[in-house]
């Protein structure tokens, strides 16, 4: 693609993509377009500041107002209710949010879930109740379709050759994101009482304590919205004037099912040529193909066993060590995920691309899950060292180690996009194909954290071990590991037929 091409303000989908090549012979990479990439790089950037704001400081305003009636043991009941609301609202319209970008185009979606990011936000610091807060998540939840949109936009303006460099760019808007959000979120919250000299004559800032705090993402969604509006060109060729969709789907319709000519055509849907000449949206049945079922499947274990993980690591850390734990106190909790964050992005920054490249997106896919066997074993390991040693240099080398198979557990999400992309039975489908999986996704998020947590809890209750738990993340380890197994070695095999 040369410089003269990107200045041409043309739908994407209408660009000629180059033909596929064979198994034999490889293609020709294209250049990414960062005329628009740095747009996504910085919607993901104000996606992922809103979680990473809010968690510093959340415990101590839910404690603030109240609704705990100062029993400090129900702040993470009432936290987990905060941020479970928010994925179960989103779970519930990805899926339409994301095909109903293939009819209007990707920007209206954007512009809207910016706006709500900074709207809720807003109501967030303002509010003193805890339904007032619940409320904003909720709303949030259900109208930021921005991260789903976002993915069908990338895969949008990106082919198989530059999508793995793509994604090897990511995880700069989640470090940045990891770095500022709890600094602005710690360091912003009660300003009053940490600057008095600044801020101690606010009763704006009195009465809404954590306002300052909720201002950075409410300013950093704002220029996002400003950003998109002015900068963002739309990359959906198909687009449906949106009054038009709701008497659609509202009236009766005679052309929602192809017109295939025969019985046996139908039930051999998902291979026909339907899906190669097909230039508009396809329904939502002629989506749910075995191709995006397969990925669907993969994608939903790989999150499951990913966040079940993760969401132990801070218990585990906390635990005592008699119980199996670690006996971490705060600081050095959050210097872990600090440091952790900081080289796994840096190592897929540097690595990814290169290692997908060489290797393929299968062979990375695998890989990163395979990591995932070691690093549930290495949790009774670590236990043993520090029950052994005590918390010396060898128990934060196998620390370090543990993290560094992680990072390449966070490999996986990269390559598995190659897989999403190559599943839509057309370009014109791509965002119905990518709200299906993240349906599923969505349930992996919301089964994985309360699933880990507890089990872990269970685990050690009364004074027992965690090797329930360690047995639970193993089988959906290697559950994953199955699921994948079906997925075709190149994700250009599946595209060859699209």
């Amino acid at each position: 693609m040369t410089a003269h091409e990107d200045e041409v303000e043309i739908p994407l989908l209408q660009q000629p993509e180059q033909p596929v090549a064979s198994s034999r012979w490889p293609r020709a990479k294209t250049p990414l377009p960062w005329n628009q990439f740095w747009i996504i790089l910085v919607l993901q950037f104000s996606d992922s500041l809103v979680f990473k704001t809010l968690s510093p400081f959340t415990p101590h305003l839910i404690r603030d107002i109240g609704v705990t009636h100062g029993d400090e043991t129900q702040i993470g009941y009432y936290d987990g209710i905060l941020h479970s609301s928010y994925y179960v609202a989103q779970t519930l319209t990805i899926l339409y949010w994301s095909q109903l970008s293939d009819h209007i185009g990707r920007k209206p979606l954007i512009l809207m879930a910016s706006f709500a990011i900074a709207s809720t936000m807003l109501s967030f610091g303002l509010s003193r109740t805890f339904l007032g807060l619940l409320v904003s998540r909720i709303i949030c939840g259900a109208f930021n379709g921005e991260n789903g949109v976002a993915k069908n936009l990338l895969m949008d303006i990106t082919d198989a050759t530059n999508l793995p460099k793509a994604y090897g760019y990511l995880p700069i808007s989640f470090m940045l994101a990891a770095i500022i959000g709890p600094l602005a979120g710690g360091s912003l919250s009660q300003p009053a009482d940490r600057f008095p000299e600044i801020f101690g004559r606010s009763e704006l800032l009195k009465t809404f304590p954590y306002l300052l705090s909720c201002a950075v993402p409410v300013i950093c969604a704002s220029i996002t919205w400003l950003v998109t509006y002015f900068c963002l060109k739309e990359s959906v060729s198909t687009r449906a004037p949106l009054l038009d969709l709701i008497k659609q789907w509202f009236l009766p319709r005679s052309c929602e099912k192809p017109s295939i000519a025969s019985s046996n055509a139908m039930a051999s849907y998902e291979e026909t040529d339907f899906e190669k000449i097909s230039p508009t949206p396809l329904p939502l049945r002629a989506v749910l193909t075995r191709k995006v079922l397969t990925v669907a499947a993969s994608n939903c274990t790989l999150i499951l066993f990913h966040i079940a993980v993760n969401s132990i690591l801070p218990i585990y850390y906390a635990t005592s060590i008699e119980l199996g734990g670690l006996s971490l106190d705060p600081p050095r909790i959050g210097a872990i995920f600090a440091i952790s964050a900081f080289v796994g992005h840096t190592f897929q920054i540097l690595f990814y691309a290169r290692l997908h490249d060489h290797f393929g997106a299968y062979t990375v896919l695998m890989t990163g899950l395979g990591s995932g066997i070691p690093i549930v074993i290495l949790f009774p390991v670590i236990n043993a060292l520090a029950r052994a040693h005590g918390m010396d240099w060898v128990v934060w080398l196998v620390i370090f180690i543990q993290h560094m198979l992680m990072a390449v557990l966070d490999m996986s999400y990269g390559s598995m996009a190659s897989f999403i992309r190559a599943s839509a039975p057309n370009r014109a489908s791509i965002g119905a194909t990518n709200g299906v999986i993240q349906l599923a996704a969505g349930g992996a998020r919301i089964i994985g954290p309360a699933c880990g947590g507890a089990v872990f809890s269970y685990s050690i209750h009364d004074g027992g071990d965690a090797w329930l738990a360690y047995y639970l993340f193993m089988t959906m380890g290697f559950l994953a590991i199955g699921t994948s197994w079906f997925l075709p070695r190149n994700p250009r095999l599946w595209e060859e037929v699209m």
